[in-house]
């Protein structure tokens, strides 16, 4: 590959954006990419600004990682944005989350027809509140025929919460005997979650330096690549991501097996 017959000559800290972009390019390139994006409040405290000016400001990462995620040929990214858990903060505070799904869509969704995205959500809509689940509906029907990235929101989603209604959906189906217990395999419980329809994450990266899964797709994430970055999600930039693809191009993804070398 490229990036190898050049990784013994060329330190990488001296090349280009586009000079690592294209190298990365000529490595696999991980098909669905999910972020726990933390470190909001902690950006806003350090600039002694309140918590929601973090959360503003990580809006626009968010819009900028969507832009270079789609460029390199990324096929999902998965964003955790408020997890069932986020509702015991100060009801300010989630009311102003609420608002930034309306803020983001309608500002950005142009852009994303533009750039073929198709927007999508897991997680419960029922709770949201009635202006985030229309933006989000509004959003996910104006895109729905896109075929580029995937820009998947996880919106008052809980991994547990996900893996009892795939379980509750299974048992239904036992009872109606469309299902026997026999057929109750991994592929089946895979079936059932809200990310059925995407390939399971290459790669999981988790800003602020906190180094935890918080309840966030715990039965994708079995075999995912894991990275970890101090940075705080508002000043996270196309160099941390392609750094983080970087660190995962290295790695030797053997599923609990052995590859290459390790069987000889």
């Amino acid at each position: 590959m490229l990036k190898k017959l050049f990784s013994k000559q060329i330190n990488m800290d001296t090349l280009s954006v586009e000079e690592r972009v294209a190298l990365a390019k000529s490595e696999p390139i991980p098909a669905h990419v999910a972020i726990i994006m933390d470190g909001n409040g902690r950006w806003a405290k350090k600039r002694a600004m309140p918590r929601v000016a973090g959360h503003h400001e990580g809006m626009k990462t968010v819009q900028k990682i969507t832009r270079f995620a789609s460029d390199l040929g990324i096929q999902a990214l998965t964003v955790y944005a408020f997890s069932t858990e986020n509702w015991k903060r100060p009801k300010a505070e989630v009311d102003f989350l609420m608002r930034l799904p309306v803020e983001f869509l309608g500002s950005f969704l142009p852009e994303m027809m533009e750039r073929n995205v198709r927007v999508e959500m897991i997680g419960n809509p029922e709770l949201l509140p009635a202006h985030t689940q229309k933006a989000l509906y509004d959003a996910m029907e104006e895109t729905k025929h896109n075929t580029g990235l995937v820009l998947n929101f996880a919106l008052n989603y809980g991994s547990r919460a996900e893996i009892i209604d795939a379980m509750k959906g299974m048992l239904e189906k036992v009872q109606e005997g469309e299902l026997t217990i026999q057929d109750i395999t991994e592929e089946c419980v895979t079936a059932h979650l809200m990310t059925a329809h995407l390939p399971e994450p290459d790669l999981l990266i988790r800003t602020s330096g906190e180094v935890r899964l918080s309840n966030f797709m715990l039965w994708q994430l079995a075999y995912t690549e894991l990275w970890f970055t101090d940075t705080l999600w508002p000043d996270f930039n196309e160099k941390n991501l392609l750094e983080a693809i970087e660190n995962y191009q290295k790695r030797n993804r053997r599923y609990g097996g052995l590859k290459g070398e390790e069987t000889t």
